[in-house]
C-alpha cells in the first residue's frame, strides 16, 4: 500500500502583488507564507517550493545514506545534508535546475572513497532524488567529518 502525503496551498491575488500560504498535513510544520518575490529573489522569512524541496531532498537523503551505509556494512553514527536548489528562467520559463547536496558523515571504520561510493549510489536511489534525477542536475560533494 502507498504512503500519501498531503500539503495545501491557496493564493490570492496575482503572482507578482499576490500571497499565498502553504499548510502541510501532518500538521508538524505550521501555516507558513509563500510569495513570488521572496522565490525569485529570495527572503531569510518567506518559503518557496524550492526551499522545501531543498528541505526534502536534505532528509531523504540523509536517512537514505544511513540506511546504504547500513546495508554496506558501515554503522553511522550522524549524517549532516545540505541541499540547495537552484531556480532560474531558462528559456523564458522558471526552472529547478539543480540540486546541491554537501554531506557530512560522522561513519567509524570507513575511508573517505567507500563513503564516496556509497553516497553516489544513493544519490540515484534516494525517492526524491530518483523524483529529480531526469530534469534536474544533482551534485554530491560528500566527505567524512574530520
Amino acid at each position: 500500500m502507498a504512503t500519501q502525503r498531503q500539503a495545501h496551498s491557496s493564493w490570492e491575488g496575482n503572482l507578482l502583488e499576490g500571497n499565498g500560504k502553504v499548510n502541510v498535513g501532518s500538521k508538524a510544520l505550521q501555516e507558513f507564507p509563500v510569495t513570488w518575490k521572496a522565490r525569485t529573489e529570495g527572503s531569510d522569512t518567506i518559503t518557496s517550493p524550492e526551499e522545501l524541496l531543498a528541505a526534502a531532498e536534505a532528509a531523504c537523503f540523509s536517512m537514505a545514506l544511513a540506511s546504504d551505509l547500513t546495508k554496506a556494512g558501515h554503522k553511522p553514527e550522524k549524517i549532516d545534508a545540505t541541499a540547495v536548489c537552484s531556480f532560474e528562467k531558462l528559456d523564458d520559463k522558471w526552472t529547478v535546475t539543480t540540486m546541491d547536496l554537501d554531506v557530512v558523515g560522522r561513519v567509524p571504520g570507513i575511508d573517505q572513497a567507500e563513503f564516496e561510493r556509497v553516497a553516489n549510489g544513493t544519490k540515484t536511489g534516494c525517492p526524491i532524488s530518483r523524483a529529480l534525477i531526469n530534469n534536474v542536475d544533482i551534485r554530491l560533494k560528500a566527505r567524512l567529518e574530520q
